[in-house]
């Protein structure tokens, strides 16, 4: 009877205060404060020593630092806590109506992390640890409190829901719908928690998470249709907040859902009012992850209606948002399920523009676009190699961009409009400096804007240069010469299915099935822009899985491009200025890495060891590093001494994380062998040209729709002027008498002539494409 007397009075007073506030601790009130900072300070000032503190205590530091969005110290306090949990110290302080954090705190060291992964775009890695905290809150042997607390439920319902967000961003929205349904289904209702407990909270937990599922899977109409109980729901967002009113990043988010949501349904009138409200708010622009949405959307609306002009005036105003930031952080990913898709800003202003006759500015926005897939694949890298005295400002540099748009993010009570759009110009006013300072690293961590009438004058007078760019089944090519800018565009449906199979066919050197194939690429990509092409020198700057096709081997029903053509390839139109300074060099001999010990007899490269060899001896000043000798260590000794750096290995890729791409090198007492892409942009090599005969080197990932970044790209960054890579798995044999003869003519001709004149050759002895066709050279042709 006490007992009843006691769930009762609990829940007389929950109802009597309409929040939870009361229960809150004086640690949760700072917390709750939203001024994360003054937060953070006081939790670390509460804790001496990491290693001998409670878990009570740094769970509260932790739980700063995420809210604070400092994902360094988040991860460091993490492993703390982990460490203590371990240890058996599982216990969060929580007791009686206290409940801030569940009592036991195993699970949510799964969750803190699963939720920065998501913020920080990583949802492979979400997907892992939320599934381990759901799998955990089905396990644990739950204490009395947490179930009082209707803490187990709640876990269940966040780990699940957590779940369901990771895949659905991750792109797999049947999981994700799958996990939907089982949080919709769950009951709340249980014989021990307090109904005081499990009745609001719990509801509000699963509203919550139903809604940014919806949101993340596109269905739109589920929000409509729940519009009140998510609008309530999502209250939670703002329940951390209760001593403060944080408008851009508490109630925009909540308004953007719901007019998202119209506009998404064909309710345009609507979400166009709702819209140009929010628009209208001064404090909208203080958080740019919903601010640039809105903008594309307003665009749409205008476009819709025919309006052209104010269409491409509002894609442009989104694209400056976009471009405003390094980070690629998305903390409404976390919050609402919604990560925008920014290079469909892009495609739909560059196909307004070529629509409108404006191709120059479409190509200016096409080489923006590459330039925003590098920034985002780089965005978490500082330690670049600087090729000035500034190296040191170069790196305080990025450590401010970095700690500005941190700030920036962090939902803190303390800081107003002002005092955000004081940071963003701020971190806008550094890029620009780095543009001045180290230009060729600013293009690695800010949008670069480069005009059609640059690259027109550092082109060559009798070089064409031909630049594709594809989303769906668009694909825009742009002509330049000296005198001329035009572009056409192609209905690429189904392309990209018909390079893979020619690529597959490639591989059987006895079959002639990829001849049909190769004429009908030629026919789609090549045929509609020939007549522009003035001369036989021409670069070819591809896109998404166009990087992964040898242009070389594509035949007009009587020859090959290379039998009419001498082609370079460029990652992007705007890496040709940083290129073109650079000066080539022919006295320094060459540095070869050969069949290197890998541990596995498998691995070994016999025709790799000869192919060394032979090259060496084409120039007395060369270095042969074979086996064990032909490390990582030994390539960063000598790297900068020579001309040439040749590399007869194997290629390993990563098509989830492109930088950790690598070439396999033997391991040495510093260097585990992986010299991977991530590294490249770390060091200072200023080969004059790179050669990687191995396997599928040129091979990468095709990144959010750009080009692919791969080896090649890093090389070019160390310093290489030029890189000659394979895009497939070439025969031993074969590679060995063409790069021999690619050396040779070296001396007589430049790069591109040279590569082209090895080619024809092997061409003659072994005319299938699978032995020839295979390199290419990206950069300079000199």
């Amino acid at each position: 009877m006490r007992y009843i007397r006691v769930i009762l009075l609990t829940a007389v007073l929950f109802m009597s205060t309409g929040c939870a506030s009361v229960f809150i601790s004086e640690k949760g009130r700072l917390l709750a404060s939203g001024d994360y900072s003054k937060a953070e300070s006081h939790f670390e000032s509460q804790i001496q020593d990491m290693s001998s503190a409670k878990s009570k205590d740094i769970l509260w530091l932790c739980q700063s630092y995420s809210k604070s969005k400092k994902y360094d110290k988040l991860f460091s306090c993490v492993e703390h806590l982990e460490r203590n949990i371990k240890n058996g110290d599982k216990e969060s302080g929580s007791t009686g109506f206290h409940y801030t954090f569940p009592a036991d705190i195993t699970i949510l060291p799964y969750l803190l992390k699963a939720e920065a992964y998501i913020e920080l775009g990583n949802y492979e890695k979400a997907v892992e640890l939320s599934q381990k905290a759901y799998e955990l809150s089905l396990a644990m042997s739950w204490p009395f409190a947490d179930r009082y607390n209707a803490w187990d439920t709640r876990m269940k319902i966040r780990s699940q829901g957590m779940l369901a967000l990771a895949y659905a961003l991750k792109g797999d929205h049947k999981n994700a719908l799958q996990y939907a349904k089982k949080i919709d289904d769950m009951s709340l209702f249980s014989w021990t928690a307090s109904p005081a407990f499990s009745s609001i909270p719990t509801s509000k937990e699963k509203t919550l998470a139903l809604a940014r599922v919806y949101m993340a899977t596109g269905k739109y109409e589920k929000i409509l249709e729940n519009k009140e109980k998510f609008w309530e729901g999502l209250g939670v967002i703002s329940e951390a907040l209760v001593a403060s009113s944080i408008y851009a990043f508490v109630d925009l988010p909540k308004e953007f859902m719901m007019n998202k949501a119209l506009y998404e349904t064909g309710h345009l009138q609507e979400a166009k009012k709702g819209y140009d409200k929010l628009l209208s708010n001064p404090e909208t622009k203080s958080n740019g992850e919903i601010y640039w949405p809105m903008l594309f959307d307003r665009a749409r609306i205008f476009q819709t209606e025919g309006n052209v002009d104010m269409s491409i005036e509002y894609y442009k105003k989104s694209i400056d948002v976009i471009e405003s930031q390094r980070s690629t952080i998305n903390t409404e990913a976390a919050k609402i399920g919604f990560v925008g898709d920014k290079q469909r800003v892009y495609h739909d202003l560059i196909n307004a523009l070529f629509s409108s006759g404006r191709y120059s500015e479409a190509f200016e926005y096409v080489e923006r676009s590459k330039s925003r897939a590098l920034v985002d694949l780089l965005a978490s890298k500082k330690d670049f190699a600087v090729r000035n005295d500034n190296r040191q400002e170069v790196a305080s540099a990025l450590n401010e961009i970095a700690n500005l748009e941190s700030a920036n993010k962090a939902l803190d009570s303390t800081q107003g409009v002002e005092q955000i759009s004081q940071r963003t110009t701020r971190s806008i006013e550094i890029k620009q400096t780095l543009t001045t300072e180290a230009p060729e690293l600013a293009s690695l961590v800010t949008v670069t804007v480069v005009s059609a009438g640059d690259i027109q004058k550092s082109l060559p007078g009798n070089e064409t240069l031909v630049e594709y760019y594809s989303q769906g089944d668009d694909i825009f090519v742009f002509i330049l010469t000296n005198n001329n800018v035009t572009a056409v565009r192609i209905d690429g449906k189904g392309i990209f299915g018909t390079i893979a199979d020619f690529r597959k066919a490639l591989q059987d050197p006895q079959s002639n099935q990829y001849l049909e194939l190769s004429q009908n690429i030629y026919g789609k990509l090549v045929k509609p822009v020939e007549k522009f092409m003035e001369g036989r020198n021409i670069v070819l700057v591809p896109h998404g899985a166009l990087h992964y096709l040898p242009f070389n081997a594509l035949h007009d029903g009587k020859g090959y491009l290379i039998d009419r053509y001498s082609i370079r390839i460029m990652p992007s139109s705007s890496a040709i200025k940083y290129l073109s300074g650079r000066k080539a060099g022919k006295s320094g001999g060459i540095l070869i890495f050969g069949n290197p010990d890998l541990g596995d007899p498998k691995y070994d490269l016999e025709y790799a060891q000869k192919e060394a060899t032979e090259v060496a001896n084409i120039n007395p000043n060369s270095r042969v590093l074979l086996r064990k000798e032909a490390t990582e260590g030994a390539l960063r000794k000598y790297g900068n001494s020579y001309s040439y750096i040749h590399f007869a290995t194997h290629g390993q890729f990563n098509p989830e994380y492109p930088l950790q791409s690598a070439l396999l090198l033997a391991p040495d007492s510093q260097y585990n062998g992986m010299l991977t892409a991530d590294k490249l942009y770390s060091l200072h090599l200023d080969a004059d040209l790179v050669t990687l005969s191995a396997c599928e080197t040129g091979l990468g990932k095709v990144a959010n729709g750009d080009d692919v970044v791969g080896l090649t790209r890093g090389f070019l960054y160390a310093g290489s002027s030029s890189i000659v890579a394979s895009l497939w798995k070439v025969d031993d044999l074969a590679t060995s008498q063409l790069m021999t003869r690619f050396y040779k003519e070296m001396y007589r001709t430049d790069k591109r002539e040279a590569l082209r004149t090895a080619q024809l050759e092997t061409k003659k002895k072994y005319p299938h494409p699978y032995y020839w066709a295979s390199f290419q050279l990206t950069g300079n042709a000199k």
